[in-house]
């Protein structure tokens, strides 16, 4: 063989051995720990994902369960896509599933206040709920309802890789938590949800209804813009 043609050779080699090397590093680099190296938030030398965009089309004529048959609009989410803050709450109430955006109601305008005065916007943050579809007369999420539209939030945290959840109110808590505890009990207190930190608080109606929860919240909602500034 000509000198030329085994140096030709070799050089086609050593391409397809870090050609290999390239493809089992993005097989099995989790996308956490991209993370953890700074990586976050950035589409460069990492591989297109599904963007919320896409996702919520392609779920937003679920009928898994008796709730998509009975909404106006199907409420998946609305917020920065790449947001370090995630609110969750518990379902959409009646100005949600007619507009099909979440807290925009009274408890919403409340909300914006809220994250205004840990000096973000409303733009800078994600917010959701774990239901995407409002349950008659704002009743409690059935279980088999949770069971069908959790993995749905678990997918959009997924998009979203967000630093901090907040969680809003008793119900959401409980939920994403596994737990039957009071919010009293859980509020203000750090957790973790499939690996990212969560921090409850009150639902921002609660703070309607009596405007001494106000004080409860504004404690928690400091713990999570303390916990932003650390992550």
């Amino acid at each position: 063989m000509r000198d030329d043609s085994v140096a030709e050779l070799a050089a086609l080699v050593r391409g397809l051995k870090n050609l290999t090397l390239v493809q089992r590093y993005c097989e099995v680099v989790p996308l956490r720990a991209l993370k953890a190296t700074g990586s976050e938030k950035s589409n460069e030398g990492v591989m297109p994902t599904q963007t919320l965009d896409e996702f919520n089309h392609e779920i937003s004529s679920c009928q898994k369960c008796s709730l998509g048959a009975a909404r106006t609009n199907f409420v998946f989410g609305v917020g920065n896509p790449r947001a370090d803050l995630v609110f969750v709450g518990e379902a959409p109430g009646k100005d949600e599933d007619l507009q099909g955006i979440p807290f925009v109601g009274q408890a919403g305008k409340l909300l914006t206040k809220i994250i205004e005065a840990i000096d973000l916007r409303r733009e800078d943050v994600y917010i959701c709920n774990v239901l995407k579809c409002r349950p008659p007369n704002n009743r409690n999420p059935q279980n088999d309802e949770i069971e069908l539209c959790e993995p749905y939030l678990i997918r959009q945290l997924e998009i979203i890789q967000p630093k901090i959840i907040c969680t809003l109110g008793t119900f959401s808590s409980q939920t994403l938590l596994k737990t039957k505890e009071r919010i009293m009990n859980l509020r203000g207190n750090r957790y973790l949800y499939h690996d990212i930190p969560l921090i409850p608080t009150l639902h921002p109606a609660a703070c309607l209804y009596n405007r001494d929860n106000k004080r409860y919240v504004w404690e928690d909602i400091q713990k999570v813009q303390k916990l932003l500034l650390e992550l």
